[in-house]
Parts: structure tokens; C-alpha cells; sequence
């Protein structure tokens, strides 16, 4: 087999240490290869330590497997001096049973060095710092969720049921009569009078809906629960200062992104976070689309072809892409709505959303590439198609004919 770096390290990393296999020649010119396996902490003084003997040793490249976080203080010491490869734990997979730490990095060292692995993605160190950024506002905006909902339950509890007359739980007029019943206000024609708005049309069902047994004991848990919604709020907002500083400088890509239907601009700021705006590391719109995690899988085998679910790709730009082709769904005359709804009727709404997700992420491949504005194909996109006009005549045709309609002289064009 050909070798294709003479000198690799291949490193095996856990929290506490990490296990290196340098494999290189046994002497200038030899064919014959040697591994010598040393362990180091994870400790960054002990890193340091590591890089200066990777470079005695004249390693060209350094390979190490994506296992939880733990690679990442190695890898981003060693980045600075050393080409570095991220990859994949499923390609590098070891028989069971036959597996250590140090066989995993000897392992990884000769793959590496035949050329048998490829890297992973690893966005540049600001496209990490906004990553880092979006995905704790993500997870920031999924525990107000959480805590909205135990208000909630807090609320059914006491037999408070405004959420079946309020459009939300935690509205303008919903938050004053929460803060009343917990100031100890019981009266519900008096929380009811605190309705504003377009609410003070339902007066009469609110007075309904406020009269429960609020106690003392839902209104600790009631306010705990304010407490703690208003405290993810105001995190929240700081986050959205410091990513919209940290995509000051990509605020041309930003602006193309929110073009495409469905694409907010939080969703924009996710997007540019996990792939960047440099979509050269994608070498196809299809590249990026398998990444993703939206791309159909390819499972064949003896002429058979089993499930072709989507891969795991990156659950948090899945996810946004999931919120913007269900938003672009919802949107009226454009081409990604009409996908949809042509899609629908033969694969369910789940398969069609993730139809949707597809095409968003080829349109963003192409415009961050092109460096172009989205360009809407119209509702009409695929009637006008000659092939596609064609099946519809058919259809309708067929149609016709079931309904009892004589169309014999009728003949697609």
C-alpha cells in the first residue's frame, strides 16, 4: 500500500491524557516503519511538551479522532504549528474486542500515513468563538421553552386556564394578571380588568378563566418561574449584542442569507456559525448538503437498495434548517412554499420538510460561493417545466376520464 506522509503522529485523546503514536521510517530512505507510542496529560504544559517532540520528530501531520470535547485544547495548541486532521470516530473504527488506547492511536498513525482517512471541518478560530456563541443562545432560547412550559403546568394546576383565551402564555395582559395573582390578588374581575389591547374584547371569557384556586403555594412557583424566564431573557439579549458584533464583518453574507425565504436573521447568524461563509472546505452544493445531514443516504447492496435516511450531519444547522423550511413552507407565491406542496401528497409532511431543508442549503452553497443575492424560481417553477407540463396533462386527462368525461380526442401536447 502506498504511503503518502512519511512521518505522522496519530493521537489518541481522553480527558485526562492522550495516548501518541509518531510513525516514520526506521532510517532516510527506508521502507521499513517504526511507531514509538509515549503518553501525555491534556494538560496545556504537557501539550507544549508534546508539540516540541512532534517537532523533533519532523512529523508532517497529526491526526487525532473527535472524541467529545476533549480534543479540542490539543487541537488547538497543536493547529498552530502542525497541519492537523480531525476525523471521524465511524472511519476509524477498531474490531471489538481487539481495541486499547494505544492500539487506537497506532491505529489512527497508519490510516493517516496511507492516506485512508479524511479530515473533518474545523472552522477557523472567529467562525468557533460566533459557533460557541450561537449554539449556547440555542440552548438558552430551548430552556425559556422549558421554563414557560412549568409555568404553565403551574398555572393549570391553580386552575388558571388563560392560555385557552390568550393567544400566548406569557403575553402583555397574560404577565400583568400572572404578576397580580402572585402579588396575592385573587378577584378575577379584577385580573380580568387588567387585560389590554385587543384582549379587553374577552373580558367576559377571562373572568372565567382567572377564577381557580390560585394559593400561596402556586404563587412562589409562579414567581420563581418569572424569575428565572426574565433571567434567560436578559442572557439572551446579551448574547445577541456579542453575535451581532462578532458578524460585523460578514454582514455582506448575513444580508444575503435573510433573502432566502425563511431565513431570519438569528437563523442567518446560525448558519454562517456552523459553516462559515468560505464555502471552498464544500467542494459541491452536494458536499454541503450531506454535512448537513439533508441529503438522502445511499444504501445499496447486491442490486438492493435499503433505507435511504439522511445522516446525522450537524444537529445544530439541522435544526435551524428544519425552522426555516417550516417558515418558508408558510410563505405565500414562492418557489420553496410550491415545493412543498407539490412534495406533500406523495411523501408526508416530515419527508417534505426535509425537501425543503435540501434546496435552502444549495441555494446558500451557491450564493455564499457566487457571492449573489437568492433568485425566487416563482410558484409555477416546475409546471412551466416541458416534462413536468406533460405529466400534468396526463393527469388531468386521466382525471377526466374516471369522471366519465369522453377524452378520446384529447392528447397531451
Amino acid at each position: 500500500m502506498d504511503v503518502l506522509v512519511e512521518r505522522v503522529a496519530g493521537l489518541d485523546v481522553s480527558k485526562g491524557d492522550v495516548k501518541v503514536c509518531v510513525r516514520g521510517p526506521v532510517s532516510q530512505g527506508s521502507r521499513r516503519y517504526r511507531d514509538e507510542v509515549r503518553t501525555f496529560s491534556t494538560m496545556t504544559r504537557s501539550v507544549l511538551l508534546l508539540s516540541d517532540w512532534l517537532a523533533e520528530e519532523g512529523v508532517e501531520l497529526v491526526v487525532m479522532e473527535a472524541t467529545a470535547d476533549y480534543w479540542k485544547p490539543v487541537f488547538y495548541l497543536l493547529e498552530e504549528q502542525f497541519e492537523v486532521w480531525l476525523v471521524n470516530a465511524r472511519d476509524i473504527k477498531r474490531v471489538p474486542g481487539r481495541k486499547t488506547d494505544v492500539s487506537d492511536a497506532r491505529w489512527i498513525a497508519q490510516v493517516a500515513q496511507h492516506g485512508l482517512v479524511s479530515p473533518s471541518f474545523v472552522p477557523p478560530p472567529r467562525i468557533r468563538r460566533l459557533r460557541d456563541l450561537t449554539r449556547q443562545r440555542t440552548s438558552l432560547v430551548r430552556e425559556r421553552s422549558r421554563a414557560l412550559n412549568r409555568l404553565e403546568k403551574v398555572l393549570e394546576d391553580a386552575g388558571i386556564k388563560t392560555s385557552l383565551v390568550l393567544t400566548k402564555t406569557l403575553s402583555v395582559s397574560s404577565r400583568a394578571m400572572i404578576e397580580a395573582l402572585v402579588a396575592g390578588e385573587r378577584d378575577p374581575v379584577v385580573l380580568a380588568d387588567l387585560a389590554i389591547g385587543k384582549a379587553r374584547s374577552k373580558m367576559t371569557d377571562l373572568r372565567e378563566a382567572l377564577t381557580g384556586r390560585f394559593e400561596d403555594h402556586h404563587a412562589f412557583l409562579a414567581s420563581q418561574a418569572l424569575a428565572h424566564i426574565d433571567s434567560i431573557d436578559a442572557q439572551t439579549a446579551a448574547f445577541d449584542r456579542r453575535i451581532e458584533t462578532e458578524t460585523a464583518p460578514m454582514r455582506r453574507q448575513h444580508n444575503l442569507l435573510t433573502t432566502i425565504p425563511g431565513i431570519s436573521t438569528r437563523l442567518a447568524e446560525v448558519v454562517i456559525a456552523e459553516t462559515g461563509v468560505d464555502m471552498t472546505r464544500f467542494p459541491t452544493a452536494a458536499a454541503l448538503a450531506s454535512w448537513s445531514g439533508v441529503a438522502p443516504g445511499n444504501n445499496q447492496s447486491a442490486g438492493r437498495s435499503y433505507s435511504g435516511a439522511t445522516t446525522h450531519g450537524n444537529v445544530w444547522l439541522k435544526g435551524g434548517l428544519g425552522d426555516a423550511a417550516a417558515a418558508a413552507a408558510r410563505t405565500k407565491g414562492t418557489y420553496l412554499n410550491a415545493h412543498y406542496r407539490r412534495l406533500i401528497r406523495r411523501m408526508g409532511k416530515k419527508r417534505a420538510l426535509v425537501a425543503v431543508m435540501h434546496k435552502i442549503v444549495i441555494a446558500m452553497w451557491h450564493m455564499l460561493t457566487n457571492d449573489a443575492r437568492y433568485q425566487d424560481l416563482g410558484p409555477n417553477h416546475w409546471q412551466q417545466h416541458p416534462h413536468q407540463a406533460k405529466r400534468r396533462q396526463q393527469r388531468l386527462i386521466a382525471e377526466l376520464s374516471a369522471l366519465g368525461v369522453d377524452t378520446s380526442g384529447l392528447e397531451p401536447a
